[in-house]
């Protein structure tokens, strides 16, 4: 097993994600209100305020939203992460509520893995992904996939 060879380090999953923001407190009322995060800490460097660490209620890493306006507003845009839901029905019904919310998003869609749901935008204009976990049947050659932006492709070759 890959775990006996000396050099590869043991790892335990994620452990905290961290995102660049020009408002956190604006940036915790979002994760709060549209994801369902709740605050577990505040932290500091150099003992000024640095931003805060949020929890979700269904698991997964914790969520630091990190003051620096620079890098955020440089960073806007970019999909940092994924974040991972169980199933397709779990995938549609959180775009149903993105869109009870009034909160632009994607359309759901198969990839060569599963299903997607791009372009939620936080605050700072980061994007947003949520993979299923659960990748389904895989999809076959000459499929055609319809991915994020109306664009689509065919496989060339089956999947496992």
């Amino acid at each position: 097993m890959y775990t006996d060879i000396p050099f590869v380090p043991r790892l335990a999953g994620v452990h905290h994600v961290t995102l660049p923001v020009g408002d956190p407190a604006r940036s915790q009322a979002w994760y709060e209100r549209v994801l369902g995060h709740h605050r577990i800490a505040e932290f500091t460097e150099g003992g000024a305020f640095a931003g805060v660490a949020m929890a979700h209620p269904g698991g997964g890493p914790v969520l630091c939203l990190r003051h620096d306006p620079a890098l955020a507003a440089a960073s806007a845009g970019f999909a940092w992460f994924s974040l991972g839901v169980p199933d397709l029905p779990a995938l549609e019904a959180l775009a149903a509520r993105l869109d009870a919310l009034g909160e632009p998003h994607g359309a759901v869609v198969r990839t060569t893995r599963g299903w997607l749901l791009p372009r939620l935008r936080d605050p700072d204009g980061h994007e947003l992904r949520f993979a299923t976990a659960d990748e389904g049947p895989p999809p076959f050659r000459g499929q055609v996939l319809r991915l994020a932006g109306g664009r689509e492709a065919a496989l060339r070759s089956r999947t496992a």
